[in-house]
């Protein structure tokens, strides 16, 4: 028995953005369809190190798979398997760094295709790394985006990540010295960094905006303040279940009786429904999902088998 392995230079060559957003599409619709199922990740600590691990079964794709990775001070190392649903077998083992940025780019550029104004052409993004470059390549993709204003901490980070980032999307992207300019009067902005305090005064949103918080994943971490959350006329979660257990945005309104998950709804609801943009303060909030991984790491073994891609190991 074998099963084909992909490596970070085959997903890089095999996965394109609108690709990986149509996989989230396809995954929520199923999520909402009872053709899904999501485990929200789990971690394990040690001296020196997180295990994290979350699963999920894809039985649209005929797949049920898992994503594992490991966080040190030496970075972080991500690994998805996917396993045949009729045989149980694991048919393939995919390096998911790259594959695990695109999806969660992705996701933002499904919720921003049902939640941003149409006319969205404008975004302010807090972060210059990793994950911040497919959040503006996901949003450049589904609306008419024509500028993108970037703070983050570090000037010269932040300075290089709009050159490059301007060339890539042929976008104007410009670094900006003040927080206040990546917010004020712009129709989206996204937080993709991996501060524990809020990065910008929720007073400063227009009245029309898409706010997508994609950086924190802990409870002790919040990158927008409670005027985001009182100010939201809807909030949209990639899953409740893993926002309750991971999201530190809305710790501080839960205790200050600011908030309450009655409030939230599901991605998949705004997905299924298919209704068009509506105008206020919008919050999208995304901890992310093993369904997302295991999605995209299906589309990615279709297009693998396709063009005869990656490595075929021998297992027992």
């Amino acid at each position: 028995m074998s099963c084909l392995y992909l490596n970070e230079s085959d997903v890089e060559r095999l996965l394109d953005m609108p690709l990986a957003i149509e996989a989230m599409q396809e995954a929520f619709l199923a999520l909402a369809a009872g053709q899904a199922e999501n485990v929200p990740r789990a971690r394990a600590a040690a001296p020196g190190i997180v295990l994290h691990s979350m699963s999920a079964a894809a039985g649209y794709l005929g797949l049920v798979g898992w994503k594992q990775y490991t966080t040190t001070r030496q970075g972080a190392r991500f690994h998805i398997g996917l396993h045949d649903q009729q045989t149980g077998e694991l048919v393939c083992l995919i390096a998911a760094d790259r594959l695990g940025q695109m999806r969660t780019g992705a996701v933002t550029g499904l919720a921003a295709r049902w939640l941003a104004l149409p006319t969205a052409d404008r975004v302010g993004l807090f972060g210059s790394g990793w994950q911040a470059e497919s959040q503006l390549a996901a949003l450049a993709a589904v609306r008419p985006l024509r500028q993108a204003l970037v703070y983050s901490r570090d000037a010269s980070r932040r300075a290089e990540f709009a050159r490059r980032m301007a060339a890539q999307l042929q976008l104007d992207v410009q670094a900006v010295d003040d927080p206040h300019q990546a917010v004020t009067d712009l129709p989206v902005v996204i937080t993709a960094t991996t501060s524990r305090q809020p990065v910008f005064d929720g007073q400063w949103l227009a009245d029309d905006v898409l706010v997508c918080a994609i950086g924190a994943n802990w409870l002790h971490k919040a990158e927008i303040d409670t005027t985001v959350v009182q100010r939201s006329r809807r909030i949209v979660c990639d899953s409740i279940e893993g926002c309750q257990r991971e999201a530190g945005d809305f710790s501080q309104a839960l205790r200050d009786g600011l908030f309450d998950w009655s409030r939230a709804v599901e991605l998949k609801q705004i997905v299924e429904r298919a209704e068009p943009p509506a105008g206020g303060v919008q919050l999208f909030k995304s901890v992310g999902m093993a369904l997302e991984d295991v999605a995209l790491g299906g589309k990615l073994l279709e297009r693998a088998r396709q063009v005869g891609a990656g490595r075929e190991l021998a297992i027992d």
